[in-house]
């Protein structure tokens, strides 16, 4: 008897038992692979699992196995190494294994769909097309052109029809009247080829020389301060290993610099270049997967689930801003791209780099301990030098909508100038608090321990937790008074105020309510580049990696806002959001500077960035984490639990603590439970249980103890549980 055993995609982590379907032959059983997907019943459903292997025999009682549906693939669609970099994963993140192999595959795989070969998407004609005479659509020239493109060539792909003007409209008028239809066209290999790159400066080019041509696994981390050019070490790095045959895997934290990203490495190489992120279709994605599986794609660019793309030839790995936190997945299998992006350059035995003008205590850390290679840029490319910081005490002055007097003189010198003021405000909405001047009523979320955010603009109040919205109200529910006072700022305020007191300026305003639509930071991006005096106002979306040669004023409306955090990893971000904010400006011929608005501006922590450079203050923190014990000097790991029920959350938390304490590893020791800083949250109650080792060893067998334990319990009443492994939020 031969036994499948599969990880099914589900909340329970083990594996399961199947039988082979019927009439499976020997020799097919023989040939599969880990990784290859297989239909089977579950429950109610049908699901897709993943094969881990075939063994000879199971625990279970075969009288007691269910056969397979149906094997999906006859060979893996993902190679050993992907396999393995899975099963790293869900051994360390102590994750379910079925959906940490789903993370591996394009949806239309994971439904089970019939895997289709790589290929440019195109069109043909239909069975219409094909009997339509040449003049049946003279009244609509672009719709017979592309039907006489069609007749000349049996296949045209959508970029063909996009170089001869024909839209994407015109292709679905013509598929609506069923004379065209969709197909793919296999795609030629092709080499790559590299236009030449930018003159490096002396420090560049003793970065690059340390770095080019190496084989086999490394990883390097590249500290370079904003506007040093790390991004043309990236591409002269990739030049080489295209040249050498291989592929690279470039990771970005954001979607937003997605179009930024891509226009530079499209400049530089006659490549083909897949792109992964949240915004493209399902169908995309498939594209973008398979090409990268194939080999045809000679770059893939991505976000976060990126780092499990399967390559035919890995050649380099690039991390780019590694330090940022959205490269940790904070739901469901929660996992960091970039640790992931290291192991998985390890186990595929390419070189890994990470970079960024503001590196994470973890990666300074290894570098430290000899683990990581550390390199430097400590100036900018070209003339342009670091801005000047000034910390500017707001207090007893007059604020309008945030911005004092003196910041509001500085803008209009900028813009007079013929220059651009970058003003960073990291709150979006119009104010975060309604409030009824008569009797004190706050507008509250009904599901979450938060306050509704005034979007005044939409007419709504939302919560920017669980995401709950209503109407703006136009007197208070309560007393029914008209008295409703906006408090506190946020984008919307600040830049109706500017448009008030600059209404001849441009005003760009950017976060995530502003910037809708796929290409909405693109075309923003290309505006802001023509030069033009303008004013930019935004949160943290316009400090990730953006480049805007014409800036030369950055304000940091309210820099109070970034001191006080409950978690320990609050000043290492402000830190690191100050500096990335900072670097916007000058990074040009024009001299930058910097002002910090604060109603605290003695604080020490305002004074380091105004005196200290990152390395500096980054050096502090590794020796105050050193005498806590606490990440990068420590380990660490959270038990979250949702509940409808706080005690009874509280409780499972309670009892799991007690079941483990006395066989933890010596050093470990538990803090909690103890509710979340954000207690409840669309309507479930959130408690954690904190877990303290002194190694990663000890971590993983403390976490070890943990999952089986709280596998063990009887969890009701609607109680969700999940770990959390090196956690970046407190939340």
């Amino acid at each position: 008897m031969s036994v499948l055993r599969l990880a099914v995609p589900s909340p329970l982590r083990q594996l399961f038992d199947y039988l082979p379907p019927a009439g499976t032959s020997p020799e097919l059983l023989a040939q599969l692979a880990p990784g290859t997907r297989v239909r089977v019943p579950f429950g109610r459903r049908e699901v897709t699992a993943y094969l881990i292997g075939v063994f000879p025999d199971s625990a279970v009682d075969s009288a007691q196995l269910k056969p397979a549906v149906e094997i999906l693939d006859t060979r893996a669609l993902v190679s050993g190494a992907l396999f393995e970099l899975a099963r790293w994963a869900w051994h360390y993140y102590h994750h379910p294994s079925g959906e940490v192999l789903s993370a591996l595959f394009p949806k239309r795989l994971r439904d089970g769909k019939p895997h289709q070969r790589g290929g440019a998407p195109a069109w043909r004609l239909g069975t219409r097309g094909k009997g339509l005479p040449e003049q049946a659509l003279s009244r609509s020239p672009k719709q017979a052109r592309a039907l006489a493109l069609l007749r000349a060539d049996r296949e045209v792909t959508a970029k063909e029809f996009e170089a001869q003007g024909i839209s994407r409209a015109v292709l679905r008028a013509l598929r609506d009247k069923e004379l065209i239809e969709p197909c793919t066209v296999q795609r030629e290999p092709r080499e790559a080829l590299c236009r030449d790159g930018l003159a490096l400066n002396t420090e560049q080019s003793a970065v690059l020389q340390e770095l080019q041509g190496a084989e086999g696994f490394s990883c390097s981390l590249l500290e370079g301060v904003t506007g040093s050019g790390k991004t043309e070490i990236y591409l002269q790095l990739i030049a080489d290993c295209l040249a050498r045959g291989r592929q690279a895997l470039v990771l970005i934290p954001e979607i937003g610099l997605t179009p930024q990203t891509l226009g530079r490495f499209a400049q530089r190489f006659d490549a083909d270049i897949a792109v992964f992120h949240s915004g493209l279709s399902d169908a995309q994605r498939y594209q973008s997967w398979e090409a990268a599986r194939d080999g045809s794609a000679h770059i893939v660019i991505g976000t976060r689930s990126a780092v499990f793309t399967p390559l035919a030839r890995p050649g380099i790995i690039i991390v780019d801003e590694e330090h940022d936190s959205s490269y940790k997945q904070q739901d469901g299998f929660r996992y960091s791209a970039r640790d992931v992006a290291v192991k998985r350059g390890q186990i595929d035995d390419c070189p890994v780099l990470l970079g960024s003008a503001t590196p994470s205590l973890e990666s300074l850390q290894n570098a430290a301990l000899g683990r990581y290679r550390q390199l430097h840029l400590r100036n900018r490319a070209g003339s342009a030098g670091m801005p000047a910081v000034e910390v500017r005490d707001v207090r007893r002055q007059p604020l309008h909508a945030g911005l004092s007097p003196q910041l509001l003189e500085d803008i209009q010198a900028t813009l007079d100038a013929g220059e651009q003021a970058l003003l960073f405000l990291n709150r979006r909405g119009y104010a975060p608090t309604l409030q009824c001047h008569d009797c004190g009523w706050v507008a509250e979320c009904n599901g979450c321990d938060a306050r509704l955010t005034i979007h005044r603009r939409q007419g709504r109040l939302r919560c920017h937790h669980c995401g709950a919205s209503s109407t703006l109200p136009a007197s208070c529910p309560v007393c029914h008074s008209r008295s409703l006072l906006s408090l506190g700022l946020g984008t919307e305020q600040t830049e109706a105020f500017l448009r008030q007191r600059f209404p001849d300026r441009a005003l760009y305003r950017v976060d995530s309510d502003s910037m809708r639509g796929r290409d909405a930071m693109a075309a923003l991006a290309e505006q802001i580049n023509r030069g033009e005096p303008c004013i930019l106002l935004g949160t943290q979306m316009l400090t990730k990696g953006h480049h805007f040669p014409a800036v030369t004023l950055v304000a940091v409306i309210d820099a109070d806002a970034l001191l006080f955090s409950a978690d320990f990893r609050g000043e290492e971000r402000m830190i690191q959001l100050l500096t990335q904010v900072a670097g916007r400006a000058g990074r040009e011929a024009a001299a930058g500077r910097v002002v910090l608005q604060s109603h605290y501006p003695d604080h020490p922590l305002l004074q380091a960035a105004r005196e200290q450079d990152y390395a500096q203050q980054a050096r502090r923190l590794l020796e105050q984490r050193r005498g806590s014990g606490l990440p990068p000097s420590g380990q660490l790991l959270i038990l979250r639990t949702d509940c409808p029920d706080a005690r009874y959350a509280e409780s499972f938390l309670r009892d799991l603590r007690e079941a483990t304490e006395h066989r933890l590893p010596a050093g470990c020791s538990y803090i909690g439970p103890l509710p979340a800083p954000l207690q409840r949250r669309a309507g479930k109650f959130r408690c954690q249980l904190l877990l303290t080792a002194p190694s990663r060893r000890d971590a993983h067998h403390a976490a070890t103890l943990a999952v089986a334990a709280a596998e063990g319990a009887t969890a009701g009443r609607g109680l969700k549980w999940s770990i959390d492994i090196d956690p970046q939020d407190m939340f």
